[in-house]
């Protein structure tokens, strides 16, 4: 790398100011580019960590209705909702899906808050999405027609998430790309909450608001509903960051576990990114790194404001995940350019008292692929009258395990074209796979395992009827998977 380091951070600084790139959010990308300069891979290899053996389990926390009621005075709910859903083939905020019926994740999430405000007989718990700039419009403007009450006493519904400019791969200057310059920037990761707290101003009014806690989860995950146990229990231990983790699962590809570090002794996150390759099953032994981070998380933001105090610069010091990606993602000819992000989860280690607790799986359906999306619209599960999405009690805790072939189901449209008349029932399925072109009838009911087969490039109807136990094979051709 021939460029200067001083060169390096000018023309960094100059890009983003002249973008109007928040001073915190500036400085905390300032960090990950230092450590880039000075040859952190952004890698944690195996002798560097060790598994966590135990936590306490979330089933062990005893309710407290009326210390629960209290607290939520003093809490803030806020949801990563920069997402577009690109993967499945959206323009717009993937929180802005019908999920269930004619409800949006957006509906369900207001609902959820609102429920708890009229409990607890007033305005709390505060409310905030993390917005991106691809999401603030239509999120807000969607939340303000139908749910004004969600606003704080400010008006205030959202903060943003900022935006960082990408880096040439080989010199680490800002990357240039004049016939579509919206590409010369990229998210920075959701590790950027914690500078945009700051930056937005929210931190400061929350703390002038009397609140002293936080609990952050993804929009797309509608099992990430407040809990008076959690919150309890979070309050009473003392600890300045909670991350919720659930077992670890073969099923569990993308994201990261807990780990110990052994130098200090503290928990660590390490994302798959941050795996080396020739480490990559030891990441997957289930049976080694045994808990899953939710990326449901818990701050107290006094902790948070007197660890940022103490940081250099008044930023979390976070671990680095470096992706080297094509400029322009549609064009594999365009400059390989470096994106460096962080994740919120990480901040665990800021922490010198940070816990971990095993939450069940019920905390944890994120909708991340239209076989999710699938999943949840199914009758496996269901909306309580207090919005809250749930697993059918029949299925004891197990959803089921579904395959779509990528081909004819990849995105959210071919969900709506397959299935015209309604997904099929999967109250009593284990495991569905769908392979092939093929259109869904009504009443179509799926038991066990059922596998559906389509060999030929013309479409085939799924006739209505009970299917358990099977393969349904519309048309036989050899080369079958």
């Amino acid at each position: 790398m021939t460029t200067e380091r001083g060169t390096i951070v000018d023309a960094i600084t100059q890009r983003s100011r002249k973008h109007r790139l928040p001073d915190a959010s500036l400085r905390a990308f300032l960090n990950g580019v230092s450590k880039v300069q000075s040859g952190d891979s952004g890698l944690i290899r195996e002798a560097e960590i060790e598994p966590v053996d135990s936590l306490l389990h979330a089933s062990t926390f005893e309710a407290d209705p009326a210390k629960a009621k209290e607290l939520f005075r003093h809490l803030a709910v806020i949801k990563l909702n920069g997402g577009l859903g690109t993967g499945m083939g959206l323009n717009g905020p993937k929180s802005l899906l019908k999920v269930k019926g004619s409800m949006t994740f957006l509906d369900i999430i207001a609902k959820q808050v609102l429920s708890y405000r009229d409990h607890s007989n007033g305005v709390a718990p505060a409310f905030y999405l993390m917005n991106s700039f691809s999401t603030q419009e239509q999120s807000l403007a969607f939340l303000q027609e139908k749910y004004p009450r969600l606003a704080d006493r400010r008006g205030r519904l959202d903060f943003l998430q900022g935006k960082v400019p990408k880096l040439m791969s080989d010199t680490l200057l800002p990357a240039e790309w004049p016939e579509d310059p919206d590409l010369e920037w990229c998210p920075p990761g959701h590790g950027d909450i914690y500078a945009s707290l700051v930056s937005s101003g929210l931190l400061d009014e929350l703390l002038e608001d009397g609140i002293r806690y936080l609990f952050v989860s993804n929009a797309d995950n509608l099992a990430a509903t407040l809990d008076g146990a959690l919150l309890n229990h979070f309050a009473n231990s003392g600890a300045g960051f909670m991350m919720e983790v659930v077992r670890h699962t073969a099923s569990d590809k993308k994201g990261g576990h807990l780990a110990k570090r052994k130098a200090d002794g503290r928990l660590i996150l390490r994302e798959l990114a941050q795996c080396p390759q020739d480490e990559r099953e030891q990441f997957a032994a289930i049976n080694r790194y045994s808990y899953f981070n939710t990326n449901n998380l818990w701050v107290h933001l006094e902790e948070l404001q007197a660890v940022l105090n103490n940081q250099h610069n008044g930023l979390l010091r976070l671990p680095i995940i470096k992706n080297i990606k094509n400029l322009d993602p549609r064009n594999i000819n365009s400059p390989k350019v470096l994106q460096i992000e962080s994740a919120m989860g990480s901040a665990i280690e800021c922490f010198p008292n940070a816990v971990a607790v095993e939450v069940p799986r019920s905390r944890f359906s994120p909708v991340k692929t239209t076989a999710d999306m699938l999943n949840l619209w199914s009758d496996a599960h269901h909306l309580t009258d207090d919005y809250q999405i749930r697993l059918a009690e029949s299925r004891a805790g197990r959803p089921p395990v579904v395959v779509l072939d990528p081909r004819y189901f990849k995105y959210e449209a071919d969900l709506e074209k397959r299935f015209p008349s309604g997904v099929p029932s999967m109250l009593h399925c284990d495991r569905l796979e769908i392979w092939g072109n093929l259109i869904f009838s009504p009443s179509v009911e799926c038991k066990g395992e059922v596998r559906f087969e389509n060999r030929d490039s013309n479409s085939k109807k799924v006739a209505p009827s009970k299917y358990q136990n099977r393969t349904v094979v519309l048309w036989k051709v050899s080369g079958i998977p």
